[in-house]
């Protein structure tokens, strides 16, 4: 029995890894398109173009794994305990956008992302 609610722990950890993917892939491909127009014509081009470029179609893609796989740790778990884990995809995706997209990493994000932690590890008390 905890071998098998052991693998269901996979659901939430997928739920976090690939929601966190998809946003920093979308991320990657914005930062590589320019700045997006401010005329409200321009702006639905620019956006509709970047809906059928690699990055965006793969973070899509790994947004709706990670809803799938949302939906397995549901029928796994009760809401209540799970859904504070999904505040673990915030210094995931911090992380990785300083490693992947260069992104300043300063004293008050990292203040932040203990407080994270620490909420998190006293909600799962």
């Amino acid at each position: 029995m905890n071998r098998i609610l052991g693998m269901s722990w996979l659901y939430v950890l997928a739920t976090i890894t690939f929601t966190t993917i998809g946003q920093v892939l979308i991320k990657w491909q914005l930062g590589h398109s320019g700045p997006m127009p401010s005329q409200p014509g321009p702006m639905l081009v620019f956006l509709f173009r970047q809906l059928f470029s690699v990055p965006v179609i793969l973070g899509f893609a790994a947004a709706f794994v990670a809803a799938l796989s949302w939906m397995a740790a549901l029928t796994k778990f009760q809401l209540n305990l799970i859904y504070p884990f999904m505040s673990l995809s915030f210094p995931l995706t911090m992380i990785l956008s300083v490693y992947f997209l260069g992104e300043a990493l300063s004293w008050p994000k990292i203040v932040g992302m203990v407080v994270i932690l620490i909420g998190l590890f006293i909600l799962s008390r």
